[in-house]
């Protein structure tokens, strides 16, 4: 990894972890961060022995959003494409993210706003320190927002809700993230890094294939009822044939602890 690199990717015994690395600057998402999150999401996403990825941010807050000021250098350039990173660099991102195969953990320090929300909304599942901090921000700015928001939000909140965080830009703490189901876990900030890296290690030593499956059910969970009862057969009959299932089951038998493979 370069001094240079402003995004930074490890993978440590099925364990890939990725680090924004612009602590100076709040993590803000300005193009060089853009493209190495989305290279190193996409290289950990292709890597056949990654069986989990956190997601995590060096310094006092974990994102930001956009940086203003490269923006505003976009705008005074060109106006008429200043907004072109949002089809260049936010939607290919969250799409990336939206495609991994295995459990995404997300660690929240400090300041999430704007399309840095968005990133960690974008994740399986969210720990946070109790000193985060978060909001949407966009229309303080007379923008609607990006990075997935519109859909993530009213997912997770419904659109009553949903709106209102994202008209008025309020912002809310990891109390109330923790309240409205939006992080899984909070933990004093002092132990954020070590409980993220503890979760994303046992997801990582877990039964990947069922994780998996877990991700694409609760994907297509919107559809009726009967479309998730045929999906969850198929997931149970793919499963069943596993080598994860069968030792799982010879271990509760045997009363000992399994030892997962990933398949």
């Amino acid at each position: 990894m370069s001094t240079d690199d402003v995004v930074g990717l490890s993978v440590d015994a099925g364990l890939a972890t990725i680090t924004l690395r612009r602590a100076g600057a709040s993590n803000a998402l300005d193009r060089a961060v853009k493209e190495q999150l989305l290279a190193a999401v996409e290289k950990a996403a292709a890597d056949d022995g990654v069986r989990a990825l956190l997601l995590q941010a060096e310094g006092k807050n974990f994102c930001v959003g956009q940086d203003l000021a490269e923006h505003v250098a976009g705008l005074d350039a060109d106006a008429a494409h200043a907004m072109d990173t949002v089809a260049e660099h936010y939607n290919p991102l969250l799409r990336a993210l939206a495609a991994v195969r295995v459990p995404v953990v997300v660690a929240v320090g400090g300041a999430c706003v704007g399309a840095g929300l968005g990133i960690a909304l974008a994740a399986d599942i969210r720990i946070a320190g109790e000193g985060a901090k978060f909001a949407t921000a966009f229309t303080g700015i007379a923008l609607a927002g990006d990075s997935g928001l519109s859909h993530t939000l009213v997912q997770a909140l419904g659109p009553s809700r949903a709106t209102g965080l994202m008209m008025l830009g309020d912002r809310f703490t990891a109390a109330q993230a923790l309240d409205w189901g939006l992080v899984h876990r909070v933990v004093p900030d002092a132990e954020l890094g070590d409980a993220a890296a503890a979760l994303a290690r046992k997801l990582a030593d877990g039964p990947t294939a069922a994780y998996a499956q877990v991700k694409a059910l609760v994907s297509a969970g919107s559809t009726g009822l009967s479309e998730a009862l045929e999906r969850e057969r198929e997931a149970a009959e793919q499963l069943g044939r596993s080598k994860d299932h069968h030792s799982a089951v010879d271990a509760f038998f045997a009363k000992r602890t399994p030892a997962f493979e990933g398949h």
